[in-house]
């Protein structure tokens, strides 16, 4: 956890001063207990952009590959990376991930799984999480684009309700609800720039 600390305390000073990066709504973020961040997808720096403000320790999935790779894969693991597998979430990296959520601890997931543009579509993992992990889940925005000294954001919203989700009392596919109802919410952040409210 010290290590994590030191590093984000580095990455945030450097976000501070390249892109000019602020966090708006940090307080939606509960302060204990699971918490399952979602956020659009923009660049390989997302990753630090969703953590480096929040004072809790946010775990992320990262290709298995990256482990590999000599210095980073022990410096990834030290933030807290899990593996995956290309191609989808494998069981092993589910179980993780409900465990992480569970146990209380913050993990950091894009819906929409990779890069994309305005007509990407998100995918139903984030939708699984949530409501398998007994997390709360807070839809959070990337607002710029990494352009030098160019002013960055991030803006984190309040909580969104899925209680009538899990209980089953909407019709249709629970998956594609929730995957939309996140996805609704970070793009409204996305225009306005400033938190969700339910």
């Amino acid at each position: 956890m010290k290590i994590y600390v030191f590093c984000r305390d580095i990455l945030r000073a450097i976000f501070t001063l390249l892109y000019r990066f602020e966090a708006v709504g940090t307080e939606n973020i509960p302060k204990e207990g699971g918490v399952l961040l979602c956020s659009n997808h923009k660049s390989l720096l997302d990753p630090i952009s969703v953590g480096i403000k929040v004072k809790r320790q946010v775990k992320f999935m990262a290709k298995e590959e990256l482990f590999k790779v000599p210095i980073l894969g022990w410096l990834i693991t030290q933030f807290g990376a899990f593996p995956v597998k290309r191609g989808g979430v494998s069981k092993e990296s589910f179980k993780t991930s409900i465990s992480i959520l569970r146990g209380g601890e913050i993990m950091g997931i894009f819906p929409v799984g990779t890069r994309f543009s305005d007509t990407g579509a998100a995918k139903k993992g984030a939708a699984m999480f949530a409501l398998r992990g007994n997390a709360a889940v807070v839809p959070a925005a990337i607002i710029g684009d990494y352009k030098i000294f160019r002013k960055m954001k991030i803006v984190y919203g309040q909580p969104i309700v899925l209680d009538d989700l899990k209980s089953g009392e909407v019709d249709g596919d629970p998956l594609e609800l929730v995957t939309e109802r996140i996805m609704d919410r970070i793009h409204e952040m996305e225009k306005t720039g400033r938190p969700s409210g339910n």
